[in-house]
């Protein structure tokens, strides 16, 4: 009985490993992107709430911290479940663009640019990318579904560009 008790223990620890192994290089590096895209979004449209001049950047910076706190939760569960360690903190240069933001003379347009319209951007490809090339159906499945909300914080960063801050 012992013995079988043992096969299994190191059964499941094989198992465990596997399903470890199974998640390549590629999908590591994108969920860690991720994490890092979502919470510099969160910490950016905190800075939008405090920080912004008019409603409409103010409205914004607290949907940002809506959808990204909901997409970072998800992601935690997901790389949990991968096995992939996400950082904590925001690295170095995520924390300078939000100190220089903060510190810009004409925050709302700058906030539009910087976050709303170039990092959604770099955001959009990065997880364009990963719902068609992962390897791994649950990360492909969670960057298609993430993607729309990308997009229309995008559009509606384009949209306050174009209506308010001109």
């Amino acid at each position: 009985m012992k013995t079988s008790q043992i096969a299994l223990a190191v059964f499941v620890s094989v198992v465990a490993l596997a399903a470890q192994a199974d998640i390549g290089s590629k999908d590591k590096e994108f969920i860690q992107k991720a994490a890092v895209g979502g919470m510099y979004e969160v910490e950016a449209g905190g800075l939008a709430q405090s920080k912004g001049s008019s409603e409409r950047i103010k409205s914004f910076g607290a949907m940002l911290v809506k959808d990204h706190s909901a997409a970072n939760e998800e992601l935690k569960t997901l790389a949990a479940r991968k096995s992939v360690a996400i950082p904590s903190v925001l690295p170095q240069p995520k924390k300078q663009r939000l100190e220089q933001l903060s510190a810009h003379k004409n925050f709302d347009k700058a906030f539009v640019d910087e976050v709303g319209i170039t990092d959604h951007a770099e955001d959009i490809r990065l997880f364009e990318k990963a719902s068609v090339e992962s390897e791994d159906a649950e990360i492909k499945d969670f960057a298609k579904r993430t993607l729309p909300t990308l997009q229309a914080h995008r559009e509606h960063a384009a949209e306050l560009k174009r209506s308010s801050l001109n």
